[in-house]
């Protein structure tokens, strides 16, 4: 296994499969090789043991991801109806249960031989390269992969629909209504695509867009509405999407859908919305271009898809040259009176919500059956590389060590007594914030949860000066991102844009913080946006999960509540509640100002004058004592998802602060248990050896307050009972068992882990954060690396025995009727039933 300290992941999509890893400089001769001998020859590797595992874990993914989550089937059904039969969209990446069953080691190689070879693939590197080097690198390590014939497919079917298909399906796990229609449209980098981009946003993105204002303000029947425009190789679909209100019928949805839609017609497009969407995109295209990754992966697709690598600015060009007849001849030709697939998804029992003339969509729901799937034995092929001018199988040594500068942070304090942290960096044109306040949840009065979550949510929704549309019309003509969040410790009011416009963003910070409008009407479709969020959460196995976890380790303490409070809690909640939260919790005294970008300390703090005089120093509130943990919490508990094709298993305690001086030398203890992706402990024994889960991991989740240490999977259900024994089991081993070689590969990776961990500006925000949150110095991370430097086999086990083997909680949330009576087998005693909340349904 190679030490390179990178982060590693592969992806498919309809057009290509993505490998990448970003790797420290001395690592990237190493990152070259291990991903040369990837392409040319780890396929002389896979036996026929190797494709039932990878089977497995991609039969886990499909669980995970579509199955076991609600409305996971809807692009399924949506694409076997847009597409014609042949056509390689009509099917998904994934593939069905039955594909995955039917593939053999045979079809496995075939696909390597046709599509993996050196003509049809595309290597990027980006960062601080040493060019002729790199190249050199490249030339020996991909040079010499024999070369194969370029692929060559039939053109596709034309995508043209002669009718538009109703189709719905009685959903499992989503307990509101979700209606969905697709448009057939063009590829990606087609000259409509730009205008198509544009017109979704005149259509949703936005209070003042028709469909929200229909939908939304005035029909009522939904919190929020969606249209993208999604453009791949080979064709592109235009979607609209909602999800309603509980018990509402989709034909009245629909209705809305098509005033709106006339609207649209009847206003046409305003020059003020069209650069309001224009601001918007271009901030967002520099922002994806922050970091080596998003550099690497936009001149791949580049290169690939519009067959040049420099393709950037006329990029850039055609997005801002989109005009107003520009947007109104697409909708003409690829929507307006044109065929779509509309699907209406329903909770159980309630097809009468679904479009009437609708037909059942087919959709395969994978059973239960104990057993299904065999064991086995992973083994490999033992020839791997051939011969060459050199080596393969020797693999290249690290170079000279990079040295890593942490950012310079900067502080000042403002006339009122905030105080402002930042870091200067001009990269890029762009500017991110945070103004952070302590406090959250936690200082919400009693019997008032999800008011701190209900005050954010609406102060968005326009000012003393300013209407909600104007207000997101000066947000957006500034080509700003600003949002507003609230969670169980704190309060943020968070945002980026250019550099140029930085000083007008602030003066709307100020406006939005000091001046809330506190409208009645704004307050209900506030309220009714959060109640439809906690509808949706509740029917999400790994949401149900969460939160009952939260529920069992933090007790009779307030941080055992959902930020979002109860549907019954945020009913009842009143203005004048919020305005008593907002007067008393978001002052001075809790809070910082924390900035990163193309800024100097005078620049940040000069917009921020006014907002030091106008906003006065106010009392505190009080902060709850810190939680404390208590075995009596531990114990074996499971919540009841009738029919999941997964079961969530959170297995942990409540143990360290951030600042605790084990907390650092605790995660790197748990590194090879969890803590390392594919090359920890967990997941080669889970995933790997035993194809029982797609992912798994553990780590320590502290923050100013005591959090978990927690181990986290969503596993095959029929292998709950033999996951849980595993996880035990290495919890009981891995201490003793640590060796000189954990050792090794522990330090060999973390000494390289931070390559990326002063970036992107969002990761030199995180650091200022860290610097003000628990008084770190601005180098913390790099002095962290001695802790990895001093760390022992002894040390190790020793941390091991005292964070890994006392009482713990195990949750499971899962098909109780096939999995909850096997696991008393466990030894844990008999399973407490909990109801979705996570409180004892006895």
């Amino acid at each position: 296994m190679t030490r390179i300290g990178s982060s590693t992941n592969g992806s498919t999509s309809r057009d290509r499969t993505n490998y990448f890893e970003v790797v420290p400089i001395d690592g990237l001769e190493k990152a070259l090789w291990a991903e040369a001998d990837k392409l040319g020859f780890f396929i002389n590797t896979v036996t026929e043991s190797v494709v039932a595992k990878e089977k497995q874990v991609v039969k886990n993914e499909k669980r995970q991801g579509v199955d076991n989550r609600p409305y996971g089937h809807n692009e399924y059904v949506i694409d076997r109806a847009l597409y014609p039969e042949g056509h390689p969209y009509s099917w998904q990446v994934i593939g069905s249960l039955a594909d995955l069953d039917a593939a053999t080691l045979e079809d496995t190689k075939e696909f390597h031989a046709r599509w993996y070879g050196p003509g049809n693939a595309t290597l990027v590197v980006a960062g601080a390269l040493d060019v002729e080097q790199t190249k050199a690198w490249i030339e020996k390590y991909f040079g010499e992969i024999p070369a194969r014939e370029t692929p060559t497919t039939p053109d596709p079917p034309e995508v043209h629909l002669t009718e538009s298909p109703r189709l719905y399906h009685e959903d499992n796990f989503g307990n509101l209504p979700l209606l969905t229609l697709s448009w057939p449209t063009v590829p990606r980098y087609h000259p409509d695509a730009y205008a198509l981009n544009v017109l979704s946003s005149l259509l949703t993105d936005g209070k003042s867009t028709p469909l929200y204002k229909v939908l939304v303000e005035e029909e009522e029947l939904t919190p929020q509405v969606s249209t993208y425009h999604r453009a791949d190789e080979l064709a592109g679909q235009f979607n609209f999407q909602s999800l309603a209100f509980a018990g509402t019928d989709l034909d009245d949805l629909l209705a809305a859908v098509e005033a709106g839609f006339a609207r649209f017609e009847e206003e046409g497009v305003p020059d003020s919305e069209l650069r309001r969407v224009k601001a918007g995109t271009e901030t967002g295209f520099y922002r994806g271009l922050s970091s080596a990754i998003g550099k690497a992966f936009q001149l791949a697709d580049y290169a690939i898809f519009a067959g040049d690598p420099g393709y950037a600015g006329e990029d850039l060009r055609r997005i801002l040259e989109v005009s107003a007849d520009d947007v109104v001849r697409v909708y003409e030709t690829y929507l307006k009176d044109r065929h779509y697939v509309a699907t209406s998804f329903v909770p159980r029992g309630q097809a009468e919500l679904a479009l009437e003339g609708s037909e059942q969509a087919e959709v395969v729901i994978e059973p239960i059956v104990q057993g299904a799937e065999a064991e086995f034995t992973v083994v490999r092929g033992e020839e791997r590389t051939p011969g060459g001018s050199f080596d393969r199988s020797v693999e290249p040594p690290f170079g000279p060590s990079p040295t890593f500068r942490a950012p310079e942070v900067w502080r000042e304090t403002l006339a009122n007594g905030l105080t402002v942290l930042g870091v200067e960096d001009r990269e890029t044109p762009m500017v991110q914030f945070e103004l952070d306040f302590r406090g959250g949840m936690l200082v919400e009065a009693p019997g008032q949860t999800g008011v701190a979550n209900l005050l954010a949510q609406t102060m968005m929704e326009g000012t003393a000066q300013r209407t909600p549309e104007e207000l997101e019309e000066a947000i957006d003509l500034l080509g700003a991102a600003l949002s507003v969040s609230a969670g169980s410790t704190g309060f943020s009011i968070s945002g980026s844009v250019m550099a140029r416009n930085y000083d007008e963003t602030m003066a709307l910070v100020e406006e939005i913080l000091l001046e809330p409008r506190f409208d009645s009407d704004r307050f209900e479709l506030a309220r009714q946006r959060v109640v439809n969020l906690i509808q949706r959460l509740d029917a999400n196995p790994s949401a149900v999960a969460s939160q009952a976890f939260s529920r069992l380790l933090y007790g009779d303490h307030i941080l055992a509540q959902n930020s979002y409070g109860t549907i019954e809690g945020v009913n009842a909640l009143t203005l004048d509640d919020l305005r008593a939260y907002h007067a008393s919790a978001l002052v001075p005294g809790t809070a910082a100002f924390l900035v990163a970008g193309a800024v100097s300390p005078d620049e940040a703090t000069a917009p921020l004058a006014t907002l030091a005089e106008r906003w006065e120093e106010r009392p505190a509130p009080a902060i709850p004592d810190p939680p404390e943990w208590s075995d009596d919490r531990a114990g074996l508990y499971f919540i009841d998802v009738p029919g999941a094709a997964q079961s969530v298993l959170n297995v942990g305690y409540l143990a360290l602060t951030r600042t605790d001086d084990d907390y650092h030398p605790a995660t790197v203890m748990n590194f090879r248990l969890g803590g390392g992706g594919f090359a920890s402990d967990l997941t080669q024994v889970l995933r790997e050896g035993k194809g029982y889960t797609y992912g798994v991991g553990s780590g320590f989740s502290g923050g100013h307050y005591p959090g978990p240490f927690s181990i986290s999977s969503s596993v095959r259900s029929n292998v709950t009972l033999e996951s849980l024994e595993i996880i035990r089991d290495m919890l009981e081993t891995y201490g003793p068992t640590f060796d000189d070689e954990d050792l090794a590969f522990t330090q060999g990776y973390l000494l390289r882990a931070n390559a990326r961990a002063f970036e992107t500006l969002g990761a030199k925000l995180g650091v200022v954060s860290a610097v003000n949150e628990y008084g770190f110095a601005p180098d913390y991370v790099l002095q962290q690396e001695q802790t990895v430097r001093d760390m022992t086999v002894e040390r190790v086990r020793e941390l091991a025995a005292q964070y890994l083997s006392g009482d713990m909680i195990w949750l499971i949330v899962g098909d109780a009727a096939t999995q909850m009576g096997r696991l008393e087998a466990l030894g844990l005693g008999a399973p407490v039933l909990l109801d979705r909340s996570g409180r004892p349904t006895g």
